[in-house]
């Protein structure tokens, strides 16, 4: 994985806590957006750790610069708990979780290992309501790419149905107990929704769930 930050001690901190990891590596370390792009074109890493607030190019225009580039590469974003706009349009840009600064090592640690599974964050309630929060301010106010929501005409009523659960942030155990199937049938439908709708992961399916009207903000 890369790791970006501008502040050296912070990066070199995050360094010797994943390479303590004996199932993780870091392979390159940047101090800005730019690097960070670069890196990303260069070494292709699982996972990007990456800061929000650098010189030269921030996290936000890194993240969106790295998503077009194609690669398998996901970016991990961190972040305080203050709901800014520029976690709303990295999340828009292509983002696959936040976690916080302050985030316990072991936690930070297994949601490295959740990104590079090609999952993504969204268990905990700060991802909810950054997902909430930027679908109320609309793309104009938060910066984020202007492509229009994909359409749902393509999902089937079961389909719209695990969507609806994505958003929610459920699981796919969680969805096959919902929906009364399997938890690899869950995961079935999860991937046809990932391919019908061009989503890189489920953060994407739950913008999309949103930003189309299947789900609003704190609907059940």
């Amino acid at each position: 994985m890369v790791v970006v930050d501008d502040q050296a001690l912070v990066r070199g901190a995050f360094c010797v806590l994943v390479d303590s990891a004996p199932d993780l590596e870091v392979v390159g370390e940047g101090e800005n957006g730019a690097e960070a792009v670069e890196l990303a074109r260069e070494l292709e890493p699982d996972v990007v750790l990456m800061d929000i607030r650098m010189p030269v190019m921030d996290g936000l225009a890194a993240t969106g610069t790295i998503a077009a580039l194609g690669l398998s590469t996901r970016v991990l974003v961190l972040t305080t708990f203050d709901l800014d706009e520029y976690v709303f349009g990295a999340l828009r840009a292509g983002a696959s979780g936040f976690l916080l600064k302050d985030t316990p090592p072991a936690q930070l640690l297994d949601g490295i290992r959740v990104i590079a599974r090609g999952e993504s964050l969204l268990a905990p309630t700060v991802t909810r309501l950054l997902i909430e929060e930027f679908v109320r301010r609309g793309p104009a106010d938060v910066g984020g790419r202007p492509d229009p929501p994909a359409s749902l005409d393509a999902l089937t009523e079961r389909e719209r149905e695990v969507l609806v659960l994505v958003a929610r942030g459920l699981s796919n155990h969680e969805i096959g107990t919902e929906l009364f199937v399997t938890p690899a049938t869950a995961k079935t439908h999860v991937s046809r929704l990932l391919m019908k709708l061009g989503a890189r992961d489920r953060t994407q399916l739950v913008v999309m769930a949103y930003e189309t009207g299947l789900v609003e903000p704190h609907s059940p």
